[in-house]
C-alpha cells in the first residue's frame, strides 16, 4: 500500500463529530483564527501552514537545554512519525481519540497529524489541567502531560490507551497510574525528533523505540537516535542512558544536571524519584560550588520555608542526602512548564 503524504486527509477523519476534508479544514482554520477561542487560534494557523505550498513546518524548541530556537520540520517526516505511532499503539481508522494538549507545541500539532493521516475520530478540547471533567466519552487513545493525568485519575479508565509526555512521570504518580485498568505509557522524545520516539508502560524501566528507529550511546553515555524516516541527521541528545540493545534503553538523567560531588557522580533525577513520595511540593535536586567537594548537593523546594522530617531522606544513599535545603518562592519555567533549575537557583 502506498504511504500517505502530507496532502492527504483520511476519509475516516472526524473533528468534534464532523467528517472534514482538506477544504473543510481550511474553512475551519479561518474560523478558528478570526472567531475562535485562544486555544483554537494556534490550530487554525497550524492547519493553514500544513496545507500551504511549503514542505516543512517551522517550530520552536522547548528551551530545556538552552534558548528556544526555530527549526524547520519536514511535513513528510511528521507523517512518518504519525504512522510509527499508529503502528506502535495499534491505532486503526475510526478510533476515537481525545486531543487536550496545547496546539502551539509539537505534541499538540502531532495529534492533528495523526488524526488526518490515520483517519481518527478526534475530540479537540481546551487544554486544561482537568481535560476529562464533565466528559463521559470513552476514548481509544489520548495524550496528556503528567499534571493532566494527576488531576484526572478518577476518570482515566475512560481512555483505553494513554500516553504521557512533556515531563517525567514521578514514582508517586506512577503508583497511582498502575491501579488504573487502562494501558498507560510514558513517552520519550523532543521537538527535534517530532515528539516521541520511544515509550514504556508506566512502572517499567526500559523504553522501547518506535518502528524504524534504532538507538545507541555516544562516548558520554548519552542517547543517539537514528530515525531516518523522521530526521535525515542522527539526533545526539544530552540524556544519559543505558542502552540495552538497539531498540531499548533506560533513561538515567540529563548530562547537564549531573553533579560531581567529591568525585561521586550523582543523577538528580534518580534522587528526585526517591523523594517523590516524601515531599508534597514541587522540588528539585541541584548543586552549589563547594571548596571541599567541588559541588555540594542541595534540595530546592518551592514555596515558604517549613521543616522537612529527616525520615523523608531515609531511602537516600550516603552521598545522595542534600547538604542544604533551599526554599524558592516560585520556580522559573520554560513556556511548556519545565522547571529551569539553574535560573531558579540564581533567583534567590
Amino acid at each position: 500500500m502506498e504511504k500517505p503524504t502530507y496532502y492527504d486527509v483520511h476519509n475516516r477523519f472526524k473533528l468534534n463529530g464532523f467528517h472534514l476534508n482538506k477544504d473543510d479544514l481550511c474553512r475551519v482554520a479561518y474560523s478558528f483564527i478570526k472567531e475562535g477561542e485562544a486555544y483554537e487560534r494556534p490550530v487554525g494557523i497550524f492547519i493553514l501552514d500544513w496545507f500551504d505550498e511549503k514542505d516543512y513546518i517551522e517550530m520552536t524548541t522547548s528551551g530545556t537545554t538552552g534558548a528556544p530556537k526555530k527549526i524547520q520540520i519536514s511535513k513528510q517526516a511528521m507523517v512518518n512519525s504519525a504512522l510509527a505511532t499508529g503502528d506502535f499503539f495499534e491505532l486503526v481508522p475510526g478510533d476515537k481519540v481525545l486531543h487536550c494538549l496545547p496546539a502551539k507545541y509539537v505534541a499538540g500539532k502531532m495529534m492533528f497529524v495523526r488524526a488526518f493521516i490515520l483517519g481518527l475520530d478526534m475530540d479537540f478540547v481546551e487544554p486544561t489541567s482537568t481535560p476529562l471533567e464533565r466528559n463521559e466519552e470513552t476514548y481509544d487513545f489520548a495524550a496528556m502531560v503528567p499534571i493532566q493525568a494527576q488531576h484526572s485519575l478518577e476518570k482515566l479508565s475512560q481512555v483505553k490507551k494513554l500516553i504521557i509526555g512533556g515531563a517525567k512521570v514521578n514514582s508517586a504518580l506512577a503508583e497511582e497510574l498502575k491501579k488504573i485498568p487502562s494501558s498507560i505509557y510514558e513517552t520519550y522524545g523532543m521537538t527535534e525528533t517530532i515528539t516521541h520516539i520511544a515509550a514504556k508502560r508506566v512502572g517499567e524501566e526500559a523504553f522501547d523505540v518506535l518502528p524504524g528507529i534504532t538507538v545507541a550511546e555516544d562516548e558520554r553515555h548519552c542517547l543517539v537516535v537514528n530515525a531516518p524516516a523522521i530526521s535525515e541527521e542522527v539526533v545526539v541528545t544530552n540524556d544519559v542512558v543505558k542502552v540495552l540493545n538497539d531498540h531499548q534503553f533506560i533513561w538515567l538523567g540529563r548530562i547537564d544536571n549531573v553533579i560531581n560531588s567529591g568525585g561521586i557522580k550523582l543523577f538528580p533525577e534518580q534522587i528526585e524519584e526517591k523523594l517523590s513520595h516524601k515531599i508534597d511540593r514541587r522540588f528539585f535536586i541541584a548543586s552549589q560550588e563547594n571548596e571541599e567537594l567541588g559541588e555540594k548537593l542541595v534540595l530546592a523546594v518551592e514555596g515558604d520555608p517549613y521543616v522537612i522530617d529527616d525520615a523523608a531522606f531515609g531511602e537516600l544513599g550516603k552521598y545522595e542526602k542534600p547538604k542544604v535545603v533551599l526554599f524558592i518562592p516560585k520556580f522559573l519555567e520554560t513556556p511548556t512548564g519545565k522547571v529551569l533549575r539553574k535560573e531558579s537557583l540564581a533567583s534567590i
